[in-house]
């Protein structure tokens, strides 16, 4: 007990501290290079708009086009566009337009494609985001991992084999072809593919907490499309640790000290083998966060991943640039969190050096 309040009170908290004074200047230097690669791609949102209107045989002439990117603060130089947005983003003054309209100190601007505020158009998902991310998190960890461990253990034995195939199987297997399989089986076997997260009923009628039963359930493709990727590749990579591990010199001196191998395998082997995995739950997060884009239209899941695209494609940069940035927060804070985990796993890993 004293060597853990003693690991939280030095190594820990002044690694926290660190981190957390370097969390400002990394969202500030992300938010530049989102918002300047946003616009890398020739013309803006009224260039995408006056060839939308050409498509459809209406001409607009050069008066009108440059009036609109007056209006939406187009026609400043891409720095002072970036200065506005993240000046405004950190603190709008009391007696803004903005704030008497909705009350907000931090205005994410106005949503071209969307037609109102961004910040409104990002939180009407983001928490579903999460939740759904969360999920597939969980399913991906509670599934892949016994499975690697197993698959150590029982080196080339069927159960190694048959994990080995389904791994490279679900690698090989693009999502979208996956999830349109999925929900041809769904329809041949229940009558309705599932696609989306909510039915049209619950949308009309609204999302109540009794509504949950039916949005496992159609969660159920998305988890087995989305987390199957990942749970093979943590498979793999956890069960390559894991061989790794069982064959060191420590193993060996242990098993012959009379330790039993369970012991070994999870008190010693899988702590040290679960490194490579913990390390990358930023990563994890960020992928699964974006909802595989493609997959997320094909099943016409309400997340931010399909919004994303249409922000892009549309080249709403404000809207796009709000959903990076967030998406940002919380891959920094998944690496905090994923750093904190490395320091139980590993008590080799020391933060602020020297021995203890």
């Amino acid at each position: 007990m004293e060597a853990l309040k003693d690991f939280f009170r030095k190594d820990l908290v002044q690694y926290i501290i660190k981190r957390i004074l370097m969390f400002i200047p990394t969202l500030l230097l992300i938010s530049v290079l989102v918002f300047f690669v946003i616009q890398l791609p020739p013309g803006d949102y009224v260039s995408a708009q006056i060839s939308a209107l050409a498509s459809e045989g209406e001409l607009v002439d050069a008066d009108y086009a440059a009036a609109m990117r007056a209006d939406y603060g187009l026609d400043l130089p891409v720095w002072q566009q970036y200065v506005k947005w993240i000046k405004d983003i950190i603190w709008t003054p009391t007696d803004s337009p903005y704030y008497r309209l909705y009350h907000s100190h931090h205005n994410w601007k106005y949503s071209f494609a969307y037609g109102r505020d961004v910040w409104s158009v990002v939180n009407e998902r983001l928490g579903l985001t999460i939740a759904v991310t969360g999920i597939i998190m969980i399913f991906q960890y509670l599934v892949s991992i016994p499975i690697a461990v197993y698959a150590s253990t029982h080196q080339y034995s069927a159960g190694d084999y048959i994990s080995s195939i389904i791994g490279f199987l679900g690698t090989a297997i693009p999502n979208f072809i996956l999830a349109i399989v999925l929900m041809y089986l769904s329809y041949k076997w229940t009558g309705s593919a599932n696609v989306g997260l909510f039915s049209q009923e619950m949308l009309k009628n609204g999302v109540h907490l009794y509504n949950f039963g039916e949005f496992m359930k159609r969660m159920i493709i998305p988890i087995i499309v989305i987390g199957t990727s990942g749970t093979c590749g943590i498979i793999r990579s956890v069960r390559a640790q894991m061989l790794d591990e069982v064959a060191r010199q420590y193993t060996l001196t242990a098993r012959a000290k009379g330790v039993s191998e369970g012991k070994i395998v999870m008190k010693y082997c899988f702590r040290a083998a679960m490194n490579p995995t913990v390390s990358g739950l930023g990563g994890v997060l960020s992928s699964l966060f974006s909802g595989s884009t493609v997959t997320a239209m094909v099943l016409n899941m309400q997340i931010q991943g399909p919004v994303l695209f249409k922000a892009l494609q549309s080249q709403d940069m404000y809207l796009a640039g709000a959903i990076v940035m967030v998406q940002a927060v919380l891959v920094v804070i998944g690496i905090l969190l994923s750093d904190i985990a490395l320091a139980f796993l590993d008590p080799r890993i020391r933060y602020s050096g020297g021995g203890r």
